[in-house]
């Protein structure tokens, strides 16, 4: 091949957008054809132009355990959880399950309770507890999803901190990771907040909360990390309805004020944000939405398929919902598809239910989605 030309024979614009419309898999091939097309298909303008054509696909990523296999070191010792969990990839268009490698010297697999953050087409894997000692590790690892490969990442500064708030969003010309509460080493709800600039690999100390709030959720939405309820050291398990902001353009929290988000901020309930838009698992039943700056409250989607007996993550894309759950006569693990943008002929939405192969029926702990 020419190294000079993407394909012999075509201009480059018109072999762009042939390259520009492979699927997933194989543009992670076509990095190993050439220097040149490493280079093209590495590059963010090359998935800028991709996503403007409408090509981009979306992609699940869960934090799942292994069904039926657990890791035993050699020797004597056990583990305090013999659970591996690894990262598992799902395509809702294609209905295709893959895993990516594990993290280079990991056989056994990503820390427990580890939160994970899609940026741009990089998967961030945040903190967790090692499953070896259930100690509380600061590490991060980024997973490329194109490239295939990992790297680590600089270490999460500050207190070594569990169930913590986290969420990712590109803030004035950088992708974001935010980190905000949770508990330290000796189990001390933190007010202490983060964020980690994913290019240049550094962290920076953001203002704290205004109150500390082990257990929290959190989501961007509207330009601002929002995090949702949590409870203080000395009322552990006491969850606050309560809710507050960190306004990316202003670098200050504040308190939500909004009756619709300190509703969200019951433990029972799921929580994601898309686009501006709100989504809610309520009490394990109903899917409700709440458009960002609507004014409104919470608007009745979809009821939940009877075959999920428990929502255990719910994932957002700009037009689609997904929910995991434990399902009816001992099934481990179902999954189904809401597509936001179509209805049938009465006006309803439907679920699809997504066929899981037995491989991939494990827990999830954690999930988030990409455009690439």
């Amino acid at each position: 091949m020419v190294e000079s030309e993407l394909i012999p024979g075509l201009p480059e614009e018109v072999a762009r957008e042939c390259l520009i419309r492979l699927p997933l898999d194989a543009l992670r091939a076509a990095q190993g054809v050439c220097r040149h097309w490493k280079r093209d298909v590495a590059s963010p303008p090359f998935h800028r132009l991709r996503k403007a054509a409408g090509l981009a696909r979306p992609v699940i990523a869960l934090v799942q355990s292994e069904p039926d296999r657990t890791f035993s070191p050699a020797g004597k010792h056990s583990f305090p959880s013999p659970l591996v969990y690894r990262i598992a990839l799902f395509e809702p268009i294609a209905g295709v399950w893959t895993s990516p490698p594990m993290i280079p010297r990991r056989p056994h697999g990503l820390p427990l309770f580890c939160q994970m953050a899609a940026v741009g087409r990089e998967l961030v894997v945040i903190g967790g507890w090692d499953p070896r000692t259930w100690a509380a590790t600061d590490e991060i690892h980024v997973y490329d999803l194109v490239s295939g490969a990992w790297r680590r990442g600089a270490r999460m500064p500050g207190p070594r901190r569990s169930f913590f708030a986290s969420a990712a969003a590109e803030a004035e010309g950088r992708w974001m990771v935010f980190v905000a509460g949770g508990h330290d080493e000796s189990k001390n709800a933190l007010r202490s907040a983060l964020a980690y600039d994913v290019a240049a690999d550094a962290w920076v100390q953001l203002p704290d909360m205004t109150r500390p709030r082990d257990e929290c959720r959190g989501f961007f939405a509207g330009g601002a990390f929002r995090v949702l309820g949590g409870y203080p050291t000395e009322a552990q398990g006491q969850f606050s309805r309560t809710a507050e902001a960190f306004d990316v353009a202003t670098w200050r929290w504040a308190a939500e004020r909004k009756p619709a988000l300190e509703e969200a901020a019951s433990l029972r309930m799921s929580v994601v944000a898309e686009k501006g838009k709100i989504y809610m698992c309520r009490e394990g039943r109903e899917v409700e939405m709440l458009e960002e700056g609507s004014g409104g409250g919470w608007r009745r989607v979809a009821e939940l398929p009877r075959e999920v007996t428990a929502t255990l993550q719910m994932v957002a894309w700009e037009g689609g919902l997904m929910v995991l759950g434990s399902g009816a006569h001992r099934r481990a693990l179902v999954a189904y598809v809401l597509d936001m943008d179509g209805e049938d002929d009465k006006g309803t939405k439907t679920w699809r239910e997504v066929a899981v192969p037995s491989e991939y029926s494990g827990h999830v702990q954690a999930s988030c989605s990409f455009l690439v």
